[in-house]
């Protein structure tokens, strides 16, 4: 089972850690990629801070992140499980999971970045600030610049089994399933059960929670039919649309009750 991730906004510091050591991030097919976007962040954040600021959509109270990212490359790192922050990690919760579950989400859980294109939760990383709707002056769109090569990686990455799509919008522009991974797909919306309308606080949290049960409960689903059983059997509430056709995904709504 492969699980695709959002990052968050809100980042915790890098920590005490060495700095980053590109080569060591897990999937080096996009080390090419990586470096073109690491480069010119740094670059435009170490010169002109309003361009930057605007570039980067940065309000003035949050100034600090274009220094932050100017010293990417001396700064210290973390494990990515880490810095990401907010609602759907807290709501995962990696740190409280045991043992046999953390090593569960170390082989799972990818998480998608505008800097990094994706990375696993235990390859070490600093703190910054790009989202992936950032135009960067050289390179452009960066959901366009990693389109290419996540279709080069990701691929080989999800192997022969399920893959659980769980990403915002701008994250799943760079890279879309096709073929015969896209059948083996499943994308997850979370509706309030009363109005089947879209929720956005607690469709984080829920999708937090959701993969914080399958990880605990060590299920790793070998298609979208059996995710569907196995969260059924965890408690949760799905109705599911299987593909009309190949190189489709399956889709998923989650139904809750609470919105908070």
């Amino acid at each position: 089972m492969l699980v695709l991730l959002p990052p968050s906004e809100g980042k915790a510091s890098s920590g005490r850690g060495a700095p980053l050591k590109p080569e060591s991030l897990s999937l080096p097919g996009l080390a090419a990629a990586r470096e073109a976007v690491l480069g010119e962040l740094v670059d435009l954040c170490a010169g002109d801070e309003e361009k930057a600021r605007e570039v980067l959509g940065l309000s003035e109270g949050l100034r600090g992140e274009v220094a932050k990212n100017a010293a990417l490359r001396t700064a210290g790192t973390r494990p990515a499980g880490e810095i990401y922050t907010g609602v759907l990690y807290d709501a995962l919760g990696l740190a409280s999971l045991d043992a046999a579950a953390k090593r569960r989400a170390a082989r799972s859980l990818l998480v998608f970045s505008g800097l990094w294109g994706a990375v696993r939760v235990t390859d070490r990383i600093p703190s910054y600030r790009c989202s992936m709707g950032v135009k960067l002056p050289g390179l452009g769109a960066l959901g366009t610049h990693w389109r290419g090569p996540m279709a080069e990686v990701l691929p080989e990455a999800a192997g022969t089994g399920l893959v659980l799509d769980l990403r915002s919008a701008a994250y799943a522009a760079a890279w879309k399933p096709k073929g015969g991974v896209a059948g083996r797909t499943a994308t997850v919306r979370v509706l309030h059960a009363p109005t089947r309308k879209v929720v956005s606080h607690f469709n984080k949290a829920t999708k937090g929670r959701m993969v914080r049960s399958l990880l605990a409960a060590g299920i790793a689903p070998a298609g979208p039919a059996e995710l569907v059983e196995a969260l059924r059997e965890l408690g949760y509430e799905v109705e599911a649309e299987a593909p009309v056709k190949a190189g489709q995904a399956w889709a998923l709504d989650v139904l809750v009750t609470e919105v908070h």
